[in-house]
Protein backbone atom coordinates (compact mmCIF):
# COMPACT_ATOMS: atom_id res chain seq x y z
CA UNK A 1 0.00 0.00 0.00
CA UNK A 2 2.87 2.40 0.77
CA UNK A 3 4.54 1.68 -2.50
CA UNK A 4 1.03 2.25 -4.40
CA UNK A 5 0.47 5.53 -2.40
CA UNK A 6 4.19 6.19 -4.08
CA UNK A 7 3.37 5.47 -7.52
CA UNK A 8 0.90 7.77 -7.72
CA UNK A 9 1.33 10.23 -10.85
CA UNK A 10 -0.64 12.52 -11.98
CA UNK A 11 -3.53 10.26 -12.81
CA UNK A 12 -5.83 11.57 -10.15
CA UNK A 13 -4.79 14.70 -10.97
CA UNK A 14 -6.45 14.54 -14.51
CA UNK A 15 -9.55 12.85 -12.72
CA UNK A 16 -9.41 15.79 -10.80
CA UNK A 17 -9.53 17.83 -13.68
CA UNK A 18 -12.65 16.02 -15.88
CA UNK A 19 -14.53 15.45 -12.75
CA UNK A 20 -16.08 18.96 -12.52
CA UNK A 21 -19.47 20.38 -11.79
CA UNK A 22 -19.94 20.21 -15.64
CA UNK A 23 -19.48 16.50 -15.21
CA UNK A 24 -21.71 16.73 -12.33
CA UNK A 25 -24.38 18.21 -13.73
CA UNK A 26 -24.29 16.43 -17.24
CA UNK A 27 -24.20 12.92 -15.11
CA UNK A 28 -27.23 14.34 -12.98
CA UNK A 29 -29.09 14.99 -15.85
CA UNK A 30 -28.20 11.73 -18.00
CA UNK A 31 -29.54 10.16 -14.78
CA UNK A 32 -32.40 12.04 -14.17
CA UNK A 33 -33.63 12.17 -17.70
CA UNK A 34 -32.80 8.52 -18.97
CA UNK A 35 -32.32 6.21 -15.78
CA UNK A 36 -29.25 3.40 -16.27
CA UNK A 37 -29.65 3.72 -19.71
CA UNK A 38 -26.70 5.79 -20.88
CA UNK A 39 -24.55 4.32 -18.26
CA UNK A 40 -22.29 2.90 -21.51
CA UNK A 41 -21.32 5.96 -22.98
CA UNK A 42 -19.44 6.28 -19.80
CA UNK A 43 -17.99 2.97 -20.45
CA UNK A 44 -16.94 4.11 -23.82
CA UNK A 45 -15.55 7.58 -22.47
CA UNK A 46 -13.58 6.09 -20.02
CA UNK A 47 -12.08 3.61 -22.62
CA UNK A 48 -10.97 6.87 -24.75
CA UNK A 49 -9.43 9.01 -21.98
CA UNK A 50 -7.31 6.07 -21.07
CA UNK A 51 -5.97 5.58 -24.65
CA UNK A 52 -5.60 9.53 -25.03
CA UNK A 53 -4.02 9.71 -21.38
CA UNK A 54 -1.36 7.12 -22.02
CA UNK A 55 -0.80 8.43 -24.94
CA UNK A 56 -0.09 12.15 -23.39
CA UNK A 57 2.20 10.39 -20.55
CA UNK A 58 4.26 8.17 -22.14
CA UNK A 59 4.99 11.76 -24.68
CA UNK A 60 5.66 13.65 -21.49
CA UNK A 61 8.00 10.99 -19.77
CA UNK A 62 10.04 10.12 -23.25
CA UNK A 63 10.53 13.38 -24.42
CA UNK A 64 10.47 15.29 -21.11
CA UNK A 65 8.34 17.64 -23.18
CA UNK A 66 4.86 19.37 -22.76
CA UNK A 67 2.46 18.38 -25.46
CA UNK A 68 2.43 22.53 -26.32
CA UNK A 69 6.21 22.37 -26.78
CA UNK A 70 6.16 19.36 -28.95
CA UNK A 71 4.15 20.62 -31.13
CA UNK A 72 5.36 24.12 -31.41
CA UNK A 73 9.22 22.28 -32.74
CA UNK A 74 7.47 19.70 -34.67
CA UNK A 75 5.15 21.70 -37.38
CA UNK A 76 7.60 23.34 -39.20
CA UNK A 77 5.68 24.84 -41.43
CA UNK A 78 5.51 28.88 -40.29
CA UNK A 79 2.06 29.42 -41.01
CA UNK A 80 0.38 26.10 -39.56
CA UNK A 81 2.50 26.66 -36.31
CA UNK A 82 1.22 30.06 -35.57
CA UNK A 83 -2.52 28.92 -36.94
CA UNK A 84 -1.76 25.86 -34.34
CA UNK A 85 -0.50 27.57 -31.43
CA UNK A 86 -3.54 30.50 -31.66
CA UNK A 87 -6.18 27.56 -31.64
CA UNK A 88 -4.79 26.11 -28.52
CA UNK A 89 -4.41 29.14 -26.83
CA UNK A 90 -7.70 30.59 -27.41
CA UNK A 91 -9.42 27.46 -26.68
CA UNK A 92 -7.39 26.64 -24.02
CA UNK A 93 -6.81 29.44 -22.03
CA UNK A 94 -9.81 31.23 -22.99
CA UNK A 95 -11.88 27.87 -22.94
CA UNK A 96 -10.75 27.42 -18.95
CA UNK A 97 -11.37 31.05 -17.81
CA UNK A 98 -15.04 30.74 -19.05
CA UNK A 99 -15.15 27.12 -17.32
CA UNK A 100 -13.43 28.37 -14.46
CA UNK A 101 -16.55 30.66 -13.73
CA UNK A 102 -18.56 27.09 -13.39
CA UNK A 103 -16.11 25.44 -11.56
CA UNK A 104 -16.21 28.02 -8.58
CA UNK A 105 -19.99 28.27 -8.51
CA UNK A 106 -20.08 24.35 -8.94
CA UNK A 107 -17.97 24.01 -5.56
CA UNK A 108 -19.53 26.99 -3.98
CA UNK A 109 -23.06 25.42 -4.90
CA UNK A 110 -21.92 22.37 -2.50
CA UNK A 111 -21.09 24.23 0.77
CA UNK A 112 -24.40 26.86 -0.48
CA UNK A 113 -26.36 23.60 -0.27
CA UNK A 114 -24.61 23.05 3.40
CA UNK A 115 -24.34 26.44 5.07
CA UNK A 116 -26.70 28.45 2.80
CA UNK A 117 -26.01 31.61 0.87
CA UNK A 118 -23.68 34.06 2.82
CA UNK A 119 -23.59 37.65 0.45
CA UNK A 120 -22.51 41.17 0.94
CA UNK A 121 -23.86 44.44 -1.16
CA UNK A 122 -21.21 46.62 -2.41
CA UNK A 123 -21.77 49.14 -4.97
CA UNK A 124 -25.17 47.87 -5.86
CA UNK A 125 -24.10 44.92 -6.81
CA UNK A 126 -24.89 41.52 -4.33
CA UNK A 127 -21.62 39.66 -4.38
CA UNK A 128 -21.64 35.82 -2.98
CA UNK A 129 -18.71 34.95 -0.12
CA UNK A 130 -18.35 31.62 -0.80
CA UNK A 131 -17.39 30.97 -4.45
CA UNK A 132 -14.33 34.20 -2.93
CA UNK A 133 -13.29 31.40 0.19
CA UNK A 134 -12.77 28.72 -2.94
CA UNK A 135 -10.82 30.90 -5.36
CA UNK A 136 -8.99 31.85 -2.12
CA UNK A 137 -8.21 28.04 -1.21
CA UNK A 138 -7.03 27.72 -4.70
CA UNK A 139 -4.81 30.19 -4.94
CA UNK A 140 -3.01 29.28 -1.48
CA UNK A 141 -3.01 25.59 -3.10
CA UNK A 142 -1.70 26.96 -6.63
CA UNK A 143 0.73 29.69 -4.90
CA UNK A 144 2.54 27.74 -2.47
CA UNK A 145 2.46 24.56 -4.49
CA UNK A 146 4.72 22.60 -5.45
CA UNK A 147 4.14 19.61 -7.57
CA UNK A 148 3.99 17.30 -4.80
CA UNK A 149 1.60 19.74 -2.71
CA UNK A 150 -1.03 19.75 -5.04
CA UNK A 151 -0.71 16.30 -6.13
CA UNK A 152 -1.28 15.36 -2.55
CA UNK A 153 -4.40 18.07 -2.01
CA UNK A 154 -5.77 16.56 -5.05
CA UNK A 155 -5.14 12.80 -4.40
CA UNK A 156 -7.05 14.02 -0.50
CA UNK A 157 -10.02 15.60 -2.31
CA UNK A 158 -10.52 12.70 -5.43
CA UNK A 159 -10.77 10.36 -2.34
CA UNK A 160 -12.97 12.56 -0.68
CA UNK A 161 -15.27 13.39 -3.81
CA UNK A 162 -15.11 9.32 -4.49
CA UNK A 163 -16.48 8.44 -1.04
CA UNK A 164 -19.07 11.01 -1.26
CA UNK A 165 -20.78 10.16 -4.57
CA UNK A 166 -20.03 6.09 -4.30
CA UNK A 167 -22.13 6.40 -0.64
CA UNK A 168 -24.73 8.56 -2.37
CA UNK A 169 -25.00 5.79 -5.15
CA UNK A 170 -25.25 2.59 -2.40
CA UNK A 171 -27.74 4.71 -0.48
CA UNK A 172 -30.38 5.05 -3.70
CA UNK A 173 -30.14 1.22 -3.27
CA UNK A 174 -29.91 0.15 -7.07
CA UNK A 175 -30.92 -2.60 -9.16
CA UNK A 176 -27.12 -3.88 -9.76
CA UNK A 177 -27.82 -6.36 -12.73
CA UNK A 178 -29.22 -3.27 -14.44
CA UNK A 179 -26.61 -1.31 -13.94
CA UNK A 180 -24.05 -3.63 -15.35
CA UNK A 181 -26.57 -4.44 -18.19
CA UNK A 182 -26.69 -0.61 -19.43
CA UNK A 183 -23.01 -0.88 -18.79
CA UNK A 184 -22.14 -3.01 -21.59
CA UNK A 185 -25.94 -2.60 -23.84
CA UNK A 186 -25.83 0.46 -25.63
CA UNK A 187 -29.27 2.14 -25.65
CA UNK A 188 -30.28 5.46 -27.84
CA UNK A 189 -33.64 6.29 -25.73
CA UNK A 190 -35.59 9.33 -27.89
CA UNK A 191 -33.86 12.70 -27.43
CA UNK A 192 -30.68 11.25 -26.18
CA UNK A 193 -28.29 11.93 -28.87
CA UNK A 194 -27.30 15.30 -26.97
CA UNK A 195 -26.86 13.62 -23.83
CA UNK A 196 -24.49 11.11 -25.13
CA UNK A 197 -21.91 13.41 -26.37
CA UNK A 198 -21.88 15.68 -23.55
CA UNK A 199 -21.08 12.32 -21.79
CA UNK A 200 -18.32 11.86 -23.34
CA UNK A 201 -17.28 14.97 -24.06
CA UNK A 202 -17.13 15.97 -20.52
CA UNK A 203 -14.95 13.04 -20.03
CA UNK A 204 -12.02 13.72 -22.93
CA UNK A 205 -11.19 16.75 -22.08
CA UNK A 206 -8.45 18.37 -24.49
CA UNK A 207 -7.03 20.22 -21.60
CA UNK A 208 -6.33 17.04 -19.70
CA UNK A 209 -3.45 15.96 -22.61
CA UNK A 210 -1.91 18.81 -22.51
CA UNK A 211 -1.79 18.59 -18.39
CA UNK A 212 -0.90 15.00 -18.27
CA UNK A 213 2.18 15.45 -20.63
CA UNK A 214 3.33 18.07 -18.70
CA UNK A 215 2.51 16.85 -15.21
CA UNK A 216 4.20 13.37 -16.36
CA UNK A 217 7.87 14.58 -17.19
CA UNK A 218 7.72 16.67 -13.91
CA UNK A 219 6.56 13.54 -11.62
CA UNK A 220 8.84 10.82 -14.13
CA UNK A 221 12.30 10.96 -15.78
CA UNK A 222 12.82 7.24 -16.85
CA UNK A 223 11.88 5.13 -19.37
CA UNK A 224 11.17 2.67 -17.03
CA UNK A 225 8.46 4.87 -15.50
CA UNK A 226 6.18 3.99 -18.34
CA UNK A 227 4.68 1.17 -16.57
CA UNK A 228 3.74 3.15 -13.49
CA UNK A 229 2.33 5.51 -15.87
CA UNK A 230 0.34 3.76 -17.25
CA UNK A 231 -0.99 1.77 -13.89
CA UNK A 232 -1.78 5.39 -12.49
CA UNK A 233 -3.58 6.40 -15.78
CA UNK A 234 -6.00 3.38 -15.69
CA UNK A 235 -6.81 3.34 -12.16
CA UNK A 236 -7.03 6.69 -11.94
CA UNK A 237 -9.67 7.78 -14.98
CA UNK A 238 -11.66 4.33 -13.86
CA UNK A 239 -12.16 5.49 -10.55
CA UNK A 240 -13.31 8.72 -12.28
CA UNK A 241 -15.37 7.06 -14.33
CA UNK A 242 -17.08 5.13 -11.63
CA UNK A 243 -17.48 8.08 -9.94
CA UNK A 244 -19.70 9.61 -12.87
CA UNK A 245 -21.44 6.59 -12.80
CA UNK A 246 -22.36 6.84 -9.31
CA UNK A 247 -23.59 10.55 -10.22
CA UNK A 248 -26.02 8.60 -13.06
CA UNK A 249 -27.02 5.94 -10.60
CA UNK A 250 -27.84 8.55 -7.70
CA UNK A 251 -30.01 10.25 -10.09
CA UNK A 252 -31.58 7.86 -11.66
CA UNK A 253 -33.32 7.51 -8.22
CA UNK A 254 -35.45 11.01 -9.03
CA UNK A 255 -38.63 10.54 -11.01
CA UNK A 256 -38.50 14.05 -11.62
CA UNK A 257 -37.83 16.67 -14.10
CA UNK A 258 -37.50 19.60 -11.83
CA UNK A 259 -33.91 18.73 -11.49
CA UNK A 260 -31.29 21.02 -13.61
CA UNK A 261 -28.48 20.82 -11.63
CA UNK A 262 -26.63 19.00 -8.81
CA UNK A 263 -27.39 21.25 -6.64
CA UNK A 264 -31.71 20.09 -7.15
CA UNK A 265 -30.43 16.82 -6.99
CA UNK A 266 -28.75 16.88 -3.35
CA UNK A 267 -32.34 18.44 -2.42
CA UNK A 268 -34.09 15.77 -4.23
CA UNK A 269 -32.72 13.09 -2.76
CA UNK A 270 -33.49 14.20 0.68
CA UNK A 271 -37.05 13.70 1.26
CA UNK A 272 -36.40 10.03 -0.44
CA UNK A 273 -33.23 8.76 1.50
CA UNK A 274 -32.58 11.02 4.36
CA UNK A 275 -30.44 13.77 5.01
CA UNK A 276 -27.09 12.23 4.52
CA UNK A 277 -27.91 11.79 1.00
CA UNK A 278 -27.87 15.43 0.63
CA UNK A 279 -24.55 15.53 2.62
CA UNK A 280 -22.53 13.61 1.06
CA UNK A 281 -23.44 14.57 -2.29
CA UNK A 282 -22.92 18.33 -1.75
CA UNK A 283 -19.27 16.91 -0.48
CA UNK A 284 -18.74 15.39 -3.57
CA UNK A 285 -19.63 18.23 -5.19
CA UNK A 286 -17.59 20.85 -3.33
CA UNK A 287 -14.80 18.37 -4.13
CA UNK A 288 -15.46 18.37 -7.76
CA UNK A 289 -15.63 22.15 -7.75
CA UNK A 290 -12.36 22.52 -5.82
CA UNK A 291 -10.39 20.46 -7.77
CA UNK A 292 -11.46 21.49 -11.19
CA UNK A 293 -10.86 25.15 -9.89
CA UNK A 294 -7.17 24.16 -9.84
CA UNK A 295 -6.51 21.97 -12.12
CA UNK A 296 -8.07 24.26 -15.30
CA UNK A 297 -6.10 27.41 -14.19
CA UNK A 298 -2.98 25.05 -13.83
CA UNK A 299 -3.75 23.60 -17.66
CA UNK A 300 -4.07 27.05 -18.99
CA UNK A 301 -0.36 27.68 -17.53
CA UNK A 302 1.65 24.76 -18.87
CA UNK A 303 -0.51 25.54 -22.03
CA UNK A 304 0.43 29.14 -22.43
CA UNK A 305 3.98 28.24 -21.51
CA UNK A 306 4.78 25.53 -24.10
CA UNK A 307 3.16 27.50 -27.05
CA UNK A 308 5.06 30.50 -25.90
CA UNK A 309 8.64 28.90 -25.25
CA UNK A 310 8.09 30.22 -21.55
CA UNK A 311 9.75 28.18 -18.25
CA UNK A 312 7.20 26.00 -16.92
CA UNK A 313 8.50 26.26 -13.64
CA UNK A 314 5.48 26.84 -10.62
CA UNK A 315 7.55 29.71 -9.03
CA UNK A 316 7.66 31.62 -12.79
CA UNK A 317 6.49 35.14 -12.74
CA UNK A 318 5.14 34.40 -16.37
CA UNK A 319 3.60 31.15 -15.13
CA UNK A 320 2.13 32.32 -12.20
CA UNK A 321 0.23 35.34 -14.06
CA UNK A 322 -1.94 32.83 -16.05
CA UNK A 323 -2.88 30.94 -13.60
CA UNK A 324 -3.98 33.52 -11.31
CA UNK A 325 -5.45 35.74 -14.26
CA UNK A 326 -7.37 32.24 -15.09
CA UNK A 327 -8.33 31.55 -11.41
CA UNK A 328 -9.44 35.55 -10.83
CA UNK A 329 -11.56 35.41 -14.14
CA UNK A 330 -13.60 32.90 -12.58
CA UNK A 331 -13.83 34.29 -8.93
CA UNK A 332 -15.15 37.27 -10.10
CA UNK A 333 -17.86 35.96 -12.63
CA UNK A 334 -18.65 33.38 -9.76
CA UNK A 335 -19.11 35.92 -7.29
CA UNK A 336 -21.21 38.35 -8.91
CA UNK A 337 -23.64 35.81 -10.94
CA UNK A 338 -22.13 37.03 -14.16
CA UNK A 339 -23.69 34.11 -16.52
CA UNK A 340 -20.85 34.12 -19.42
CA UNK A 341 -22.75 32.24 -21.99
CA UNK A 342 -21.41 33.66 -25.08
CA UNK A 343 -17.76 33.06 -23.46
CA UNK A 344 -18.66 29.63 -22.64
CA UNK A 345 -20.59 29.01 -26.45
CA UNK A 346 -16.99 30.16 -27.78
CA UNK A 347 -15.31 27.64 -25.67
CA UNK A 348 -17.32 25.12 -26.30
CA UNK A 349 -16.64 26.16 -30.47
CA UNK A 350 -13.16 26.17 -29.66
CA UNK A 351 -12.79 23.19 -27.73
CA UNK A 352 -14.89 21.08 -30.56
CA UNK A 353 -12.60 21.68 -33.24
CA UNK A 354 -9.57 21.21 -30.74
CA UNK A 355 -10.30 18.22 -29.21
CA UNK A 356 -9.58 15.71 -33.11
CA UNK A 357 -6.75 18.52 -34.05
CA UNK A 358 -5.36 17.55 -30.82
CA UNK A 359 -5.84 13.52 -31.22
CA UNK A 360 -4.70 13.56 -34.98
CA UNK A 361 -1.67 15.55 -33.71
CA UNK A 362 -1.40 13.34 -30.71
CA UNK A 363 -2.13 10.10 -32.95
CA UNK A 364 0.75 11.49 -35.61
CA UNK A 365 3.18 12.29 -32.92
CA UNK A 366 3.04 8.60 -31.24
CA UNK A 367 4.13 7.21 -34.32
CA UNK A 368 7.26 9.48 -34.45
CA UNK A 369 10.57 7.52 -33.65
CA UNK A 370 12.50 11.02 -33.75
CA UNK A 371 10.45 11.89 -30.63
CA UNK A 372 9.42 8.68 -29.24
CA UNK A 373 12.37 6.14 -29.66
CA UNK A 374 11.58 3.02 -29.87
CA UNK A 375 8.49 3.92 -27.69
CA UNK A 376 5.84 4.71 -30.89
CA UNK A 377 2.61 3.32 -30.61
CA UNK A 378 2.30 -0.19 -31.45
CA UNK A 379 -0.39 -1.20 -34.63
CA UNK A 380 -3.10 -1.71 -31.75
CA UNK A 381 -2.60 1.48 -30.39
CA UNK A 382 -3.08 2.98 -33.20
CA UNK A 383 -5.70 0.74 -34.50
CA UNK A 384 -7.50 2.60 -31.25
CA UNK A 385 -6.35 6.17 -31.82
CA UNK A 386 -7.78 5.91 -34.92
CA UNK A 387 -11.35 4.97 -34.10
CA UNK A 388 -11.38 7.42 -31.40
CA UNK A 389 -10.03 10.40 -33.61
CA UNK A 390 -13.27 9.42 -35.96
CA UNK A 391 -15.22 9.60 -33.16
CA UNK A 392 -13.83 13.19 -31.09
CA UNK A 393 -14.60 14.04 -35.26
CA UNK A 394 -18.06 13.42 -35.22
CA UNK A 395 -18.44 14.96 -31.51
CA UNK A 396 -16.90 18.28 -33.16
CA UNK A 397 -19.14 18.36 -35.55
CA UNK A 398 -22.26 17.21 -33.04
CA UNK A 399 -21.33 19.48 -30.63
CA UNK A 400 -20.72 22.76 -32.75
CA UNK A 401 -23.81 22.42 -34.19
CA UNK A 402 -26.10 22.43 -31.06
CA UNK A 403 -24.11 24.97 -29.51
CA UNK A 404 -25.82 26.99 -32.95
CA UNK A 405 -29.18 25.14 -32.38
CA UNK A 406 -28.76 23.41 -35.45
CA UNK A 407 -29.84 19.93 -34.20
Amino acid sequence: MKNWFKNIGPGPLVAAAFIGPGTVTVCTLAGVNFGYALLWAMVLSIFTTIVLQEMAARLGIISQKGLSEVIREEIKNPFLRRFSILLILSAIVVGNAAYEAGNISGGALGLITLTGHINVHLFNLQISIIPLILGFLAFVLLYIGTYKVLEKALVGLVILMSLSFLSTAILTKPNVFEVLQNMVVPKFPQESILTIIALIGTTVVPYNLFLHASLAKTKWHSKSDIVSSRKDTILAVVLGGVVSMCIIISAAAIQTENITNASDLAKGLEPLFGTNAKYFLAVGLFAAGITSAITAPLAAAYVAAGCLGWKTDFKSSKFRAVWMFILSLGVVFSSVGFKSIEIIKFAQVANGLLLPIIAGFLLWIMNKASVLENYVNSKSQNIMGLVILLITIFLGLKLILSVFNLI
